[in-house]
């Protein structure tokens, strides 16, 4: 299969990508960036990016000039020309690239044209994590000052490293160092927005934003890395706690409109068969009691499915937490709702306090869930956040109070390409094991956990994407129409399966997240329909391996591809189910990874 809206939803191709060889060092340029940058065969570095973002931190795409390439003295020289366009001012930048006798510099020279507005402008570097965690490092600090640490192993919620001149670190058995200059730099662990890498990134999060760069600024800044041979040194990885995981239970996520439309066409759930709806209910948005009735209206047609309550609350004042939640309890009871669980969250905590930010003003979660506890007395209580795992490893939930506890997930915050999407799912397993650090053996809950995102943490909105493009934090994502967005989904279960998650929400039922295209039902309800079937049996086999994810109980085996390219006798993303006898023959043809 090649044919591009097939694949990917969309016939917008893929950004296109050019490989560059210089004596040991081999690079990938795509979309200005220069990507997976490998000595030997060996990734030293996943990116060096010159970016710009908005005040939402959405991605400003850049139009890109023409690549110059020289060669001469043994050294390769790259010039490449940059605009970014805001509407209403633009940044000019032109980036050189040098690479010649172990060492590869990148500088950008810039000027703006009106007052650009940004809450970034200038480098980002991404540091690999595998391999990477855990693993010593050296911070050269602005004053000139060395500290000695580690790649922190379990996810950092604040930046581990500050005021960063120059980093020596271990990668994969290579020494690196990254120097920086023409700003200050720090670095954040980037897997809690479940990207794979540690970013480092200039001017810190503490100074204001968005800021604007005055008409015919100049701006310059610059990344050296070097590289050599590191001493053997392997860094402890501990292991899964997948020995006892079963198969989640599959959710589906439903606002109160779309209830009433299950209501009247209770069939559509057949093509999945969840065992669970998850009902969204805004009380920030508008009076719970309605939202609540839809719900109910729904389960009246569905009497055979689990109903999940996802609880946001005002909390705003004008009640007590005791008060408010008193009042949606009722309205559960008044509608004749019976929900399976209750998972609650302050509306404000949706929104990310950054480093250097204010905390909004918010009653303490031990209060809010000791009064969840007194109005809804006898249902499974969960907390968490309704966002990502960033706010809630910032801001974590009193797992006393706590019978489970959620948080969302979503590939295209940072970036959203299509292997960036899919490398996310190496960071599933950091963020789980991480998540169990805090929770110990509570309950776990993923999602929504889609391609595209639901609600922006970051900013006013999530960024409009009506081209059908591949564009970050869009609330519309035409890959999940397509082949990629089954076998994303399947990847993220396969990642997700060892850490014993109890349920899993990969999709709304209506909507762009949905299950629905223009011509019926999406490639991702079959691939979820899959999972679904094999909910609360021992998971014997889960993981990603060179492009297959794999998800095995005892007499079924679930591949996925989660290539552009033939892999394991699977089509570019495509997925197999085999049962019983099956699986032992595709074994034997070597169709089976693991």
């Amino acid at each position: 299969m090649t044919d591009p809206v097939a694949l990917y939803g969309t016939a917008v191709p893929p950004a296109p990508a050019t490989e560059l060889c210089h004596g040991e060092v081999a690079l990938t340029l795509q979309e200005g960036a220069l990507r997976h940058i490998r000595v030997g065969g060996t990734e030293i570095i996943r990116s060096v990016a010159f970016l710009a973002r908005d005040r939402d931190w959405g991605t400003i795409a850049p139009e890109i000039g023409a690549l110059e390439r020289h060669e001469e003295d043994g050294a390769l020289r790259l010039v490449l020309p940059l605009w970014f366009d805001t509407g209403s001012a633009r940044l000019d930048v032109t980036l050189q690239v040098q690479i010649a006798d172990g060492r590869l510099c990148v500088a950008a020279e810039g000027r703006t044209h009106g007052d650009f507005e940004t809450n970034r402008a200038g480098f980002t570097v991404l540091h690999p994590i595998e391999g990477v965690a855990g693993c010593p490092v050296r911070v050269t600090h602005g004053d000139g000052r060395t500290e000695d640490s580690r790649f922190p192993e379990l996810i950092a919620p604040w930046q581990p490293f500050m005021d960063i001149a120059a980093l020596e670190h271990e990668a994969n058995g290579m020494w690196v160092r990254c120097a920086f200059a023409g700003d200050t730099f720090e670095m954040e662990d980037q897997r809690q927005w479940g990207d794979a890498s540690y970013k480092t990134y200039n001017r810190p999060l503490a100074l204001p934003w968005p800021y604007i760069l005055e008409d015919g600024a100049a701006l310059a800044q610059s990344c050296e890395i070097t590289w050599k041979p590191a001493p053997d040194s392997v860094p402890a990885r501990p292991a899964n706690e997948g020995q006892t995981a079963l198969v989640p239970q599959t959710a589906l996520v439903l606002t109160a409109e779309e209830a009433r439309r299950l209501a009247r066409q209770p069939g559509d759930l057949d093509m999945v068969r969840p065992q669970r709806l998850l009902c969204h209910v805004d009380a920030a948005a508008g009076p719970a009691a309605p939202q609540i009735a839809a719900y109910a209206e729904a389960q009246a047609a569905l009497p055979g499915i689990l109903f999940d309550l996802e609880l946001i609350c005002r909390f705003d004042g004008g009640q007590t937490p005791g008060e408010e939640l008193a009042a949606h309890a009722a309205a559960v009871r008044d509608s004749g709702l019976v929900p399976a669980s209750v998972f609650v969250c302050p509306s404000v905590d949706r929104q990310s306090t950054p480093p250097g930010s204010d905390w909004p003003d918010c009653p303490p979660l031990e209060e809010i869930h000791a009064a969840a506890a007194r109005a809804f007395p006898d249902l499974p209580r969960g907390g968490g956040m309704a966002s990502l795992f960033t706010e809630l490893n910032r801001k974590r939930p009193p797992i006393g109070h706590l019978h489970f506890v959620s948080h969302a997930l979503c590939p295209i915050v940072h970036a959203a390409d299509d292997l960036h999407v899919m490398e996310t799912l190496e960071t599933i397993p950091h963020i789980a094991r991480s998540m169990r650090g805090i929770i110990g053996g509570c309950g776990y809950r993923i999602g929504p956990a889609t391609i595209a995102m639901r609600q922006n943490p970051y900013g006013s909105r999530t960024i409009p994407n009506p081209e059908g493009g591949r564009v970050c934090m869009a609330d519309d994502d035409p890959r999940h129409r397509g082949a990629f967005g089954a076998a994303y989904a399947l990847g993220l279960v396969a990642a997700l399966a060892p850490f014993d998650i109890a349920v899993w929400t990969p999709a709304a039922l209506y909507g762009p997240r949905g299950l629905f295209g223009d011509n019926g039902p999406l490639p991702l309800a079959d691939a979820l329909r899959a999972v679904s079937d094999l909910a609360g049996k021992p998971v014997r086999e889960a993981g990603i391996a060179d492009g297959i994810a794999t998800l095995a109980t005892d007499d079924a085996r679930l591949s996925a591809n989660l290539t552009a390219a033939i892999n394991n006798g699977l089509p570019p993303y495509g997925w197999h189910l085999a049962r019983g006898a099956e699986i032992e023959t595709r074994a034997r043809r070597g169709y089976l990874s693991g």
